[in-house]
């Protein structure tokens, strides 16, 4: 996340202001004045509050990527390695790279999408996407259910998520209009090099030639 963000900003004008209010307040108390001292104490607690909730939020972002339109998630090369097994070598937009060897017939990926409502929007918030996992998958449901599973998060840890801290408060909802996830997936019989690509819609996979 930019540090020079608007959520950042939000965070530090509110941090300012509860400041403020804190030495107003040691000021009315020092000058006996009990009702303006008590004033001051209740805005300076409210202001801290909005500081802290914007700085949460901008904190619980990290790993998420804002999502304006059709964008590249990562590159994926294919490399089947014997019947129903496969590795994938993932490369993303940041250049890091990953390897994970896979059993099933297809590559399956999914992400986290969170839709802001228009008050979020004034903050610099955008509909925002993170990949989650990456599996194998089984075309027989037999196979799916009785061979080998092999899963693998694709999500970068963080201390807070925003998709679980919005799932588990309520309050949130004035700035989240929807959360979800998204999936796709495709066969990989042959050796093949794909990208996985996100749209406001969900994830969708195309051959990257």
């Amino acid at each position: 996340m930019d540090l020079i963000s608007p959520l950042n900003i939000a965070a530090i004008i509110f941090a300012i202001l509860s400041i403020t209010f804190l030495i107003t307040f040691i000021i009315s108390l020092k000058k006996h004045k009990k009702l303006k001292a008590a004033k001051n104490f209740m805005f300076m607690l409210f202001m801290l509050v909005i500081s802290l909730l914007f700085a949460t939020i901008s904190f619980s972002l990290q790993g998420y990527n804002s999502l304006i339109h059709e964008e590249l998630a990562a590159y994926v090369d294919i490399e089947p390695t014997g019947k129903q097994s496969f590795t994938a070598y993932f490369l993303f937009p940041d250049n890091t790279e990953a390897e994970f060897q896979l059993a099933g017939d297809e590559l399956y990926v999914d992400a986290h999408i969170l839709k802001w409502k228009s008050v979020a929007n004034l903050f610099g918030l955008h509909t925002l996407y993170e990949l989650d996992r990456v599996s194998g998958r089984y075309v027989d449901l037999k196979d799916e259910t009785t061979k080998d599973r092999t899963i693998y998060s694709l999500a970068s840890d963080k201390f807070i998520d925003i998709f679980s801290f919005r799932l588990e408060h309520e309050f949130l909802s004035f700035l989240v209009d929807a959360e979800y996830g998204s999936a796709t997936f495709v066969n990989v019989k042959k050796d093949s090099k794909l990208k996985i690509m996100v749209s406001s819609t969900g994830l969708l996979i195309r051959n990257a030639d």
